[in-house]
């Protein structure tokens, strides 16, 4: 019997671990995409916190961010087994610090919704943070070091599988679904060229394509600088998340020495850097870590996130041929191990967690009601 043959549209993050993730099921794989790993996954910083993201509102989502986080040493090992090179992974912890007495109030509540989720989640003095991270200002007002919240670089993973799948990608823009008999049947390219697939996977971001469902996505442009740690140790050996007047900032280390800086949230409809949004993450950064002052700087690049009104993504079946996942947000690269699962068991039609499926159906925002918050449920 032959293997079925998906048809991928998108070639970030997810795309690419999707199609992994089907390869490894013995299917047979075409990921479209004119310039693989170029858009939101180019400038993800690759935080895999559950912890030190949980917000209140987010119900169920809280959930799948855990189990994705779960997952991701068992999603790492197999990218080793299956391409001789392994992802950079740190299971390094992070620890959430608050600049100023006013900002210990949103430490607290931090503290109060990880523990009623079950996460990993310590408050620490001051002075304990900075014997575990010494570059940490000596005026910080309080910290929480979250043990189980880890990073991966998501361009090395990026690189790594398009190596992996390079004689299955076509480096052309999808310009068109084409249907048959009112299902989605094959892929039409820019060039002419039509991909015949007994499944098709539309994991663009907030690309379309014409033929296309109208998903309800948004873009958030998010401004990131990379720099470069002075000589010597390396400036942080942790992922530090920030809250500065309220202000949230990140600087995640790499294990070249390299610091990720980030993150801005703009609606504003500018695909170019920010100049303000960059002053005033380092400003943030700076106030955490003074030695920040004495980085070089490697890059700065914004990007969108395609987002939706409850910050959980859209993976679901459209049409007999056709399947959807994205619309991730700022938790992309987190929910990869999920996403590509779900979204691989959907393409191969096999069952499914029912309360997972719901909390990411595409059609969940159809004449219904916003879901009850997380505070109003714990009420």
């Amino acid at each position: 019997m032959p293997s079925l043959h998906v048809a991928i549209i998108g070639a970030g993050i997810i795309g690419l671990s999707t199609a992994f993730e089907l390869r490894s099921r013995g299917c047979q794989v075409t990921v479209i995409d004119p310039d693989p790993g170029q858009g939101a996954s180019r400038a993800a910083a690759g935080m895999l916190a559950p912890a030190a993201e949980t917000t209140w509102g987010h119900g169920i989502l809280h959930e799948l961010l855990g189990r994705s986080n779960q997952d991701y040493p068992g999603f790492v090992q197999r990218i080793e087994q299956a391409t001789g090179r392994r992802p950079a992974y740190l299971q390094n912890s992070t620890l959430v610090v608050a600049a100023e007495p006013a900002d210990r109030d949103a430490l607290h509540e931090l503290v109060e919704l990880q523990s009623s989720l079950g996460f990993s989640a310590q408050a620490v003095l001051p002075s304990a943070a900075r014997r575990l991270e010494p570059a940490l200002a000596s005026n910080i007002a309080g910290a929480v070091l979250c043990e189980q919240d880890h990073q991966i670089d998501p361009r090395c993973v990026i690189s790594i599988l398009s190596e992996h799948l390079a004689e299955h990608l076509v480096r052309e823009r999808a310009v068109e679904l084409v249907r048959r008999r009112g299902r989605t049947a094959a892929v039409r390219t820019a060039s002419g060229r039509v991909i015949e697939a007994d499944q098709v996977v539309l994991a663009t971001g907030l690309g379309t394509v014409d033929g296309g469902p109208q998903l309800p996505l948004r873009p958030v442009y998010g401004d990131i600088l990379r720099l470069q740690g002075p000589k010597g140790p390396a400036l942080l050996s942790r992922t530090v998340r920030g809250i500065v007047h309220r202000d949230p900032v990140y600087l995640v280390p790499r294990g070249d020495g390299s610091l990720v800086l980030g993150a801005s949230s703009r609606e504003d409809g500018n695909d170019a850097v920010n100049a303000g949004q960059l002053h005033r993450l380092l400003d943030n950064a700076r106030r955490l870590v003074p030695g920040i002052v004495d980085c070089s700087l490697n890059e700065v690049i914004a990007r969108a996130r395609p987002a939706t009104r409850d910050d959980r993504p859209l993976i679901g079946r459209v049409d007999e041929g056709l399947v959807v996942s994205t619309g991730y947000s700022r938790h992309g690269v987190l929910l990869t191990p999920f996403g590509s699962a779900l979204t691989a068991d959907l393409v191969q039609d096999l069952p499914t967690h029912p309360e997972h499926t719901r909390a990411v159906d595409p059609a969940r925002f159809d004449n219904n009601p916003p879901s009850p918050t997380l505070k109003e449920m714990y009420r």
